[in-house]
């Protein structure tokens, strides 16, 4: 696919010094502007929590295109981005813009994240194995003596291969415990619980023979209000989440847009600068968007070297030793012509 871009910012070129700065600030600027409009992306697919390729792709839009057709129908915003305006301006305008979106971007995020995070952590609770979840929402107060002074009911996790050995020897692992107090309550792929009724007095000894046997003896003091106020708890964040998620979508699906498009225009200004930098007045050449096939960058970049190897004589192919201060550092690819690279895997 290969689209001509036209991009007329002659009428505020500025002095050499000022281009050569420029060069440097846009490459700086670009840079950023990647980072947001990626961290954009990447933020909208986690609040879409595992959704298709298909579904997000139809919620990063560009404009209502997808990206890659935006780039092939590329025009200037002039009305956005004034082209009589001085390019440090234009480059200012664009650099604010995605500071702010960027900015509002980790509020937002920090509040989801913060339900979420709560919500998670209740869920964590109330899932997994008997060993480490809540046990609340497992028992019922009938499962418990409450209320008195000599007698406490205790909940044991014992393993699933070791259940008939707790219903053989619980009553003998210490004395006073009341016979045929226990029974199960809740069992998952591994372990069964079970509930088990003493006297307070030797509890402590209960847990200690309990452990020789594997059989552990869970913390936990049975509060019909306690268990009331988890759930409401829960309700509360569920229903926060939801309200937060539809605007949140909404914010990041136009911010994307509004991102990606400063993005391009970066470019655009980059190609601009560079190549006055690089072919000097007045401006003559012409901006190209060049997608090749996947199998063809080689064969591409061959093709487009001998074509315009005449522009600069001396050079052969990408060289890395070369560093002409505002136009290219030796730490980039060199090329007889004005080269940026628009990464669209934006993860």
């Amino acid at each position: 696919v290969c689209v001509c871009v036209c991009v007329s910012l002659n009428e505020q070129i500025g002095t050499l010094d000022t281009l050569v700065g420029l060069s440097d600030d846009l490459g700086k600027t670009d840079t950023f502007v990647e980072g947001v409009v990626k961290k954009l992306a990447s933020y909208l697919s986690d609040v879409l929590e595992g959704d298709s390729q298909e579904k997000l792709a139809e919620n990063l839009k560009v404009n209502g295109d997808a990206p890659e057709r935006f780039l092939a129908n590329f025009r200037w915003n002039a009305a956005k981005y004034p082209i009589k305006l001085p390019l440090k301006n234009l480059m200012e305008i664009i650099s604010k813009q995605v500071s702010q979106i960027d900015a509002d971007l980790k509020t937002r995020s920090q509040q989801y994240n913060q339900v979420r995070s709560s919500l998670q952590q209740l869920e964590r609770r109330t899932t997994g194995n008997l060993m480490t979840r809540n046990l609340g929402d497992l028992v019922k107060k009938e499962d418990f003596v409450v209320g008195s002074e000599y007698l406490t009911t205790l909940l044991v996790v014992v393993p699933k291969s070791q259940s008939q050995e707790w219903r053989m020897t619980y009553e003998k692992l210490t004395d006073m415990v009341v016979p045929r107090s226990s029974r199960m309550v809740f069992e998952d792929n591994d372990h069964c619980l079970f509930t088990v009724t003493l006297f307070r007095k030797v509890v402590d000894e209960f847990k200690l023979h309990a452990r020789e046997h594997k059989f552990v003896v869970r913390e936990f003091a049975y509060d019909e209000n306690s268990q009331d106020s988890e759930r409401t708890e829960s309700q509360k964040l569920e229903a926060e989440k939801r309200r937060q998620f539809g605007p949140l979508v909404r914010w990041l699906k136009v911010n994307f847009s509004e991102a990606f498009t400063a993005w391009v225009h970066i470019k655009m200004l980059r190609v601009f600068v560079e190549s006055v930098l690089r072919y000097g007045l007045p401006v003559n050449f012409q901006a190209v968007l060049m997608e090749p096939h996947r199998k063809a960058h080689r064969r591409l970049r061959d093709t487009l070297d001998q074509l315009y190897a005449h522009l600069e004589a001396t050079i052969s192919g990408p060289q890395e030793t070369i560093d002409i201060p505002g136009i290219i550092s030796n730490s980039a690819e060199y090329y007889p012509y004005v080269y940026f690279n628009i990464k669209l895997d934006l993860f």
